[in-house]
């Protein structure tokens, strides 16, 4: 499992604002984000650097979001996924996500989630479909 300090951001400029790490504290049985893109603070619209993940304004798809964190700390594989309306007020975007888990350096125990966040709007998705399949 890579750890933290196999990921340099100067060979990811161009995706650095949809990029998030997330700490994970499994003693207190929380994870808290320790840095956020600018894209995440545009979606949650607010500053999400510094909360817990279950603080954070998921509306209904709150279940769906614990659930896939849980998964990917538990099993220490990566996750990803795709859902519409990624949080309340924001049903018009599609969200494609993928979280890597991440070892510290001195152990192989799970200690930070790398995730990537893109948004498009649903709209777009819908249109790329009918392209692709003639409609």
């Amino acid at each position: 499992m890579p750890a933290r300090t196999d990921i340099n951001p100067t060979h990811i400029p161009r995706i650095l604002p949809a990029i998030s790490l997330v700490d994970i504290e499994p003693e207190l049985g929380k994870s808290r984000v320790r840095l956020a893109g600018t894209r995440l603070r545009e979606i949650y619209d607010r500053e999400i650097t510094g909360l817990c993940i279950e603080e954070l304004d998921w509306g209904e798809k709150r279940d769906y979001w614990l659930a896939s964190y849980r998964r990917t700390v538990e099993e220490g594989v990566p996750t990803q996924g795709i859902i519409r309306g990624p949080r309340s007020h924001k049903e018009h975007l599609v969200q494609y996500w993928l979280r890597l888990p991440l070892c510290s350096d001195t152990q192989d125990k799970i200690k930070i989630l790398l995730c990537y966040d893109y948004f498009m709007p649903a709209s777009e998705r819908l249109e790329d479909q009918r392209l692709a399949y003639g409609a």
